[in-house]
């Protein structure tokens, strides 16, 4: 049986690759709004972050987001992402499994 195709993609703050599901997505709509986006799906520009403080807060500090999303964050934009990034685990990126109905 041949092995399913796992999509990657690079965090911006520390630029490693890691399979999608590992990683958080913060969207920037085509309206402006910047948001985290937990399903992957919505519309509008995207970057990818660890699931590490460290990330979220080199993200935001280095302004890489601002870059990445191509737009300057507000004050509430950032303060949101800020405390999103504070529930973080530090350390090694946490493997999130993927749920499946089968065991």
């Amino acid at each position: 049986m041949p092995l399913r195709h796992i999509p990657e993609r690079t965090c911006v703050a520390c630029r490693s690759p890691r399979p999608k599901r590992e990683l958080v997505r913060v969207v920037r709509a085509p309206d402006g709004v910047v948001s985290i986006d937990e399903t992957g799906k919505k519309s509008g520009r995207g970057a990818y972050l660890c699931r590490r403080a460290e990330c979220w807060q080199a993200g935001l500090r280095r302004r890489i987001l601002d870059r990445a999303l191509k737009t300057e964050l507000s004050a509430a934009d950032r303060e949101a992402l800020t405390a999103f990034g504070a529930t973080q685990p530090t350390g090694e990126p946490v493997a999130v499994r993927e749920e499946r109905g089968t065991p």
